[in-house]
């Protein structure tokens, strides 16, 4: 009876070690990619119109941006944004200062609300 007793707590302690070798090969896979160096994906210059660089790359020009808005229901009057707004949601695209002074005596685009093309351009939109 000891003696099946004693094997008994091998076989116990056996499946233990395993366990925890596994869990320790787990701690170490994570702990291996936790500490590599996240993958960098090539930067390349975004090119605005013509191959020029893009605006946000020019500190001292201020660009616009349109950008679409589709529902379920339809598209929304799009809108007008300077091109460093928080608020952008999508794809916006990029337009000239004349483009979203032109673009902002449509009744169908409006202008955003928190970064103020309207006023940045110096119209009066009513």
């Amino acid at each position: 009876m000891i003696l099946a007793h004693l094997d008994e707590r091998l076989t116990e302690n056996e499946t233990v070690r395993i366990y925890l070798h596994l869990q320790r090969k787990a701690v170490q896979a994570a702990l291996t990619q936790a500490e590599a160096p996240p993958a960098r994906r090539p930067s390349r210059p975004v090119k605005g119109a013509k191959g020029l660089p893009a605006l946000a790359q020019a500190p001292n020009r201020i660009g616009f941006v349109v950008q679409q808005k589709r529902t379920p229901m339809g598209p929304e009057p799009a809108l007008i944004h300077v091109s460093d707004c928080t608020k952008i949601q999508g794809t916006p695209h990029r337009i000239r200062a004349d483009e979203a002074r032109a673009a902002l005596t449509d009744p169908n685009i409006e202008p955003c609300g928190f970064c103020r093309p309207d006023t940045e351009l110096g119209i009066d939109v009513a």
